[in-house]
């Protein structure tokens, strides 16, 4: 393809970067821009902390696709109304097409009472947190003896394990709104945490919800082999929590004493059946369990300051893309603005899919890019926005040097992986300002 064709792309998670590479290897000038230092997004903050292998795996993908000559990073710069760049700016400066790659960055709450209390959390804010992202990795987390998790999926079984074997909690409450045979998490995800299963307090929970599952003709035992499937490959316990299951509920409120939380009220569901599909209904009755953290683990949203069209928590797509790729649309209603990743689809499936949803989108941009002639894209003008940033901008030298540095130090520690947990020092490491 014409090298003259150049293509931004706002985001430098595994969806981004993965599109990037394609593009790039395509003879496209690619442009990345991503809102932290580092690039990687959720393969960097987002997979459990030791899992050194899979990082280091995909970190060597990014490295491939950050050598390419025809592909550009801009590190430490904010696409959003209020940000280094508003988005109708981007598209001033003429690109060809515009990718937005930026993963789900907004956060989803249920409008409760008592949301605001201390000690009540969005489970991404916890992840980003123990996996050394900047500004939450100086966050102060109220985390008490006895913690509840909203939600029933692979991010509860990565909170849960955080808080049993690094935090050293003494209960784990897993709330899930729905039934045994409706949870979410993954047999593989699972093994981690399933020796801290209170054993003795599932059969009990499972007789409590049998009459439920009775009522829609549902077999306890497709729940009971859910939940338990993984235990056969336990990881073996290494800390004295214990983690118990409550079917069948909604959080209503957290209720608290001084600005902290210190109860969930949830209500109890029974299930129903709809067109094939096993759904939770309310009862009225509400109960209270005393707690001293509350987690949402309820999934993400997009980002609504980036500055796109949104409806329902989503940014629009077209309804009649011209360049689907296997049946999906990765258009936006602006012509020559695409979405991929978890900016289409928030929180669906993990690395893979954003892999795999990223390159179908550079697929989708290719196609159009052939029925274009290429833009002018006003380089230098994006040059001169960048150098009047006054601030540090991050370039793939500086990536190089920082990751070379946090490796030195992990090989001083005696540490599988290193990682700097604020922006300063990693500013520090590559010289971008002076050590204080």
């Amino acid at each position: 393809m014409d090298a003259a064709y150049h293509v931004a792309i706002i985001g430098a998670g595994p969806a981004g970067l993965f599109a990037a590479r394609e593009l790039a290897e395509q003879g496209v000038q690619v442009t990345v821009f991503n809102r932290d230092i580092k690039p990687g997004g959720l393969v960097e903050y987002g997979i459990y902390p030791d899992k050194h292998n899979m990082k280091e795996m995909l970190r060597k993908q990014f490295r491939i696709a950050l050598e390419n000559h025809s592909l550009d990073y801009y590190g430490n710069v904010l696409i959003a109304n209020n940000g280094d760049f508003t988005f109708e700016e981007l598209q001033g400066l003429g690109f060809d097409a515009i990718l937005v790659a930026a993963g789900a960055q907004g956060t989803k709450w249920l409008g409760l009472p008592g949301e605001e209390l201390n000690g009540v959390y969005h489970a991404k804010d916890v992840v980003y947190g123990y996996n050394s992202l900047p500004p939450y990795s100086q966050k102060k987390f109220r985390i008490g003896k006895r913690c509840a998790i909203i939600g029933a999926g692979n991010v509860m079984v990565d909170v849960a394990r955080h808080l049993i074997q690094s935090q050293k909690v003494d209960e784990v409450i897993v709330v899930n709104r729905r039934g045994p045979a409706e949870v979410n998490f993954t047999k593989d995800e699972m093994k981690h945490i399933i020796s801290y299963l209170d054993m003795d307090a599932f059969e009990k929970e499972m007789q409590r919800i049998q009459p439920a599952l009775q009522a829609v003709q549902q077999n306890p035992e497709l729940g009971r082999k859910k939940v338990l499937d993984s235990l056969a490959k336990a990881d073996p316990s290494l800390a004295s929590g214990k983690i118990y299951f409550h079917f069948l509920a909604s959080p209503t409120a957290m209720l608290g004493e001084d600005g902290s939380v210190t109860k969930l009220e949830v209500e109890e569901n029974i299930l129903v059946e709809k067109n094939g599909q096993i759904g939770a209904k309310g009862t009225g009755i509400q109960r209270t369990m005393d707690v001293d953290t509350v987690i949402f683990a309820i999934g993400d949203t997009i980002d609504e300051s980036l500055g796109l069209q949104t409806s329902k928590n989503e940014f629009v797509q077209h309804r009649e893309p011209r360049f689907p790729i296997d049946g999906v649309s990765f258009e936006t209603p602006i012509e020559g603005v695409f979405i991929g990743g978890w900016a289409r689809k928030a929180s669906n499936g993990l690395v893979g899919y954003a892999r795999r949803d990223g390159s179908h989108a550079a697929q989708a941009v290719l196609q159009f890019l052939q029925t274009q002639k290429p833009n002018n894209t006003d380089i230098q003008a994006l040059e001169i926005k960048i150098k009047g940033l006054k601030k540090p901008i991050i370039f793939k030298e500086d990536v190089k040097r920082l990751e070379a540095a946090e490796a030195e130090e992990a090989k001083r520690r005696g540490l599988d992986f290193f990682k700097c947990s604020t922006n300063e020092e990693m500013l520090q490491i590559m010289g971008l300002v002076e050590t204080a």
